[in-house]
């Protein structure tokens, strides 16, 4: 999907684990007598698969993502963020950050940005053993510095380590309102990487410019079963607008 298109390389299914690969992968070790016998468990048997899944043939790379979806705190997420606590504090000192992904809602009434529900979160990601290095704070407009200062004390993260992540336009736009903010450059930092390099963004530049100034218009419309379904299609919706973006035009879907 976007990590495909973000990056320019071709994923396979090792880039991607379900919990249902995780649990197969489990029991036919266990039919084959892999555990001796031993009663299986979330942990060390689940959490050892998944961790073996992460590390496994990453030995030819500088770095690895590993996304974890949901919320904290979700009962199916729990073998996969306990895996990676224990990964964490089995790597070297400095080879692994904690990014925690949060939203800061806006409430109309009170007419302003509410951080509770970050700092609620951070907690209790604290108390399954993770300290996030940097928060990425989802919001639908500026943060006041105020905010930021409070997220930065109650969540026990550095102040510079507190990102925004403003809502945009199109999803193109996102890595450069990330270096905006300065998140690739505390990414780095948290590696001892320093100073960082200066990136190129001249193609995500030209991507974005030809997003919103086309030179035309082009209607297609898509004929199918599920139609309703915007996922259903999303590998053929995204290729059309790449299309659009490779020809400079708006692609208008029907």
């Amino acid at each position: 999907g976007h990590y495909e298109r973000f990056t320019g390389r071709s994923a396979t299914k090792t880039d991607n684990i379900t919990t249902g690969r995780i649990y197969k992968n489990i029991i036919d070790k266990e039919r084959r007598g892999d555990y001796l016998g031993a009663t299986v468990q979330v942990i060390p048997h689940v959490t050892n698969e998944i961790k073996d899944f992460i590390v496994e043939g990453n030995s030819d790379y500088d770095f690895v993502i590993c996304e974890i979806g949901g919320t904290v705190g979700d009962i199916e997420a729990m073998p996969f963020v306990e895996a990676i606590r224990q990964l964490g504090n089995e790597l070297p000192r400095g080879a692994a950050i904690y990014v925690h992904l949060t939203l800061m809602p806006y409430i109309p009434a009170a007419g302003e940005l509410k951080t509770k529900p970050t700092q609620h979160s951070v907690k209790e990601l604290q108390a399954l053993g993770i300290h996030p290095d940097i928060l990425l704070v989802r919001a639908d407009r500026e943060i006041p510095e105020p905010e930021r200062r409070k997220l930065s004390l109650f969540c026990n993260v550095r102040p510079s380590a507190v990102i925004q992540a403003l809502d945009v336009a199109n999803i193109y736009d996102v890595p450069m309102a990330y270096h905006k903010e300065g998140l690739d450059n505390e990414v780095l930092a948290a590696f001892g990487i320093e100073p960082a390099p200066k990136p190129r963004l001249d193609a995500w530049e030209e991507v974005s410019n030809r997003i919103r100034t086309p030179e035309g218009e082009v209607t297609i419309a898509i004929v199918g079963k599920y139609t309703g379904l915007k996922d259903a299609y999303k590998s053929l919706i995204e290729a059309l607008h790449h299309g659009g973006i490779a020809n400079r035009v708006k692609v208008k879907l029907e």
